[in-house]
């Protein structure tokens, strides 16, 4: 059930079309949609994320659903967590952990604070919760986060879009890498994977997690997984860590939660990332190369149940 709806949390629906609107640095053109309670986040036409201001537990977007699902399973009470994201997007994951885990401690990275401005002019912030944002690429900002952080992160979420794309630099073992200090003991990475035809780029960088993580498992549409259509695969990453539980213990009763869902996804396990990478070999700097760009009339309709 969701909370009353907070003063601070209330859209800024009567603001003028133009002030829904911003210009990146990159040049790209972001903007806040309006659609009944809820807003999305349009980057050069591509949807982002959708956020539900008097409600964080309402995730629209299949592929947010799917890591909000992991995090119901994986920390069912309602303890803090640390969390780090890397990727600022419309906040619907740091809302949906602070709503869950009151009191949770969160850094996000983001590259552009104009939209991280616009998002908070339409849809606040819960004013109570600990959640900082620190501007700039994501892959520099690593180095200079609070020490504090370093091997503190329940949970740490890989959610990195220029326009349609994720930057090759945020693909590569190196990257990953880069991360595995700051993780908690049984802490998890999150990773959002976009590609379609054949998955050539999705095998690559699940490949890369395997290199780097222990135990690797994906949530996604079987049809993505098929390669049939363009769409996200959310991974899900355990580090070489003794302490670390197995994925099949966190995540207990997440096919049955997955496959109840409109539309139904499913969870493939390591044993199947295996089988789907296999003569994929892990992507290093040297090689790294963007996400494909979703073709066009991807984004000109909605599938039930909203955007993968």
């Amino acid at each position: 059930m969701a909370r009353s709806p907070r003063p601070n949390s209330r859209s800024d629906a009567s603001a003028p079309a133009d002030a829904l609107t911003v210009t990146l640095s990159s040049g790209a053109s972001a903007s806040m949609e309006h659609e009944g309670a809820s807003w999305n986040l349009v980057v050069d036409g591509t949807p982002q994320s959708n956020v539900v201001p008097d409600d964080p537990r309402d995730l629209r977007f299949a592929y947010i659903r799917h890591m909000g699902r992991v995090i119901e399973h994986a920390w069912p009470g309602s303890e803090p967590l640390t969390a780090l994201h890397l990727g600022a997007g419309a906040m619907s994951i740091p809302r949906f952990v602070e709503e869950l885990h009151p009191g949770s401690r969160q850094q996000v990275i983001e590259l552009e604070p104009e939209l991280v401005e616009l998002v908070r002019r339409v849809a606040p912030l819960p004013r109570h919760a600990s959640i900082r944002v620190r501007y700039g690429d994501a892959r520099e900002q690593l180095s200079r986060l609070p020490k504090g952080l370093l091997g503190a992160a329940d949970l740490l979420v890989v959610d990195i879009f220029a326009g349609a794309q994720t930057p090759a630099h945020v693909t590569s073992v190196e990257f990953f890498e880069d991360l595995v200090p700051f993780l908690a003991p049984d802490g998890l990475v999150l990773v959002n994977i976009a590609d379609g035809h054949e998955l050539r780029f999705a095998r690559g960088e699940l490949a890369t997690l395997m290199d780097v993580f222990t135990e690797v498992s994906v949530i996604t549409d079987p049809a993505v997984a098929k390669g049939r259509r363009f769409g996200n695969l959310m991974a899900i990453a355990r580090p070489r860590n003794e302490a670390s539980t197995p994925l099949r213990e966190r995540l207990d009763g997440i096919h049955r939660t997955l496959a109840s869902e409109f539309p139904p996804a499913s969870l493939i396990d390591h044993r199947g990332v295996e089988q789907l990478t296999a003569g994929r070999a892990p992507v290093h700097d040297a090689e790294a190369k963007p996400s494909p760009k979703p073709g066009r009339g991807i984004f000109t309709a909605r599938r039930s149940g909203g955007w993968n």
